[in-house]
């Protein structure tokens, strides 16, 4: 079954439409990653899917339900959603925000137990946070910071995480150290990933199945080797690019045109002026 489904799905605020009559479908077990130019809807449309948002017309299903009718608590056991740049109360340590993760269990009647010490623990081990656990949350690098969020999502022990620009503000250690995080929990225990992200060349690194928006709806989906081309790319982005494969990895790989110093050109007028002198001589 699909985790996660949008059916006829219309979003927006006030009178402006931001996505229209949209299709979707996320695979389970996968990653997906939404693509599009900014302000294309990718924020919008994932805030809807974990319920953030309420449609105009349509709706979203979570494992054959529609989400709109479930509980919250409900659905916070099956789905955790990271916004992007969440912020926590000053002086919050890593721990008890991590804690947090545990609220959708929790109940007049429920109390903390060793099962959520267990659940804890397991996403400070998985995050590689279990050191800096006493820590307060501000005090920590970017990459530090969002591990400590993503370990609170992974408390909750939901099969299905979404993500909005995990990436954002991280420079590019931090950044294949937070997605490497994410690209090792699908493989190890099959949860199901939903991301926005904005580097095109590490969608296509990362994920199994990649969504394209464009004008509303979904320009394309399907797997990056199969989807991502230079018109596709033309048309979304309103970019020219070549498309080759990445030497490490071999998937697509975008190279943008566009102006910048350029080896190569320079390369080649050496070698014609050295012609030329040889010619004189």
């Amino acid at each position: 079954m699909d985790t996660l489904t949008a059916k006829d799905l219309t979003l927006g605020y006030g009178e402006e439409i931001i996505i229209d009559d949209l299709n979707i479908t996320i695979p389970k077990g996968e990653i997906t990653v939404f693509i599009g130019g900014n302000g294309c809807g990718k924020s919008t449309l994932l805030r809807s899917m974990a319920r953030l948002l309420k449609p105009k017309e349509g709706g979203v299903i979570l494992q054959g339900e529609e989400i709109a009718k479930m509980p919250t608590k409900e659905v916070a056991r099956k789905l955790a959603i990271l916004p992007q740049s969440p912020v926590s109360p000053e002086g919050l340590t890593v721990l008890d925000l991590v804690k947090q993760g545990r609220h959708p269990y929790k109940s007049m009647f429920k109390k903390w137990s060793k099962e959520d010490d267990q659940a804890v623990e397991e996403a400070l081990q998985a995050t590689n946070m279990m050191d800096l656990q006493d820590r307060p949350v501000d005090s920590l690098s970017g990459g530090q910071r969002q591990r400590a969020w993503i370990a609170m999502t992974l408390a909750q022990k939901t099969e299905t995480i979404l993500l909005d620009e995990p990436t954002t503000y991280l420079d590019m250690t931090h950044q294949i150290e937070i997605l490497d995080l994410l690209f090792e929990l699908n493989e190890r225990d099959g949860r199901t990933v939903v991301m926005v992200l904005h580097d095109l060349n590490l969608a296509c690194r990362y994920a199994h199945h990649i969504v394209a928006i464009k004008d509303k709806q979904v320009y394309a989906q399907g797997r990056p080797e199969e989807i991502i081309s230079c018109n596709m790319v033309h048309d979304v982005f309103n970019m020219k690019c070549d498309v080759t494969y990445d030497p490490m990895f071999g998937t697509p790989m975008c190279i943008p045109h566009g102006r910048g110093r350029c080896l190569i050109k320079s390369a080649v007028e050496e070698a014609r002026q050295a012609r030329k002198a040889e010619s004189i001589v």
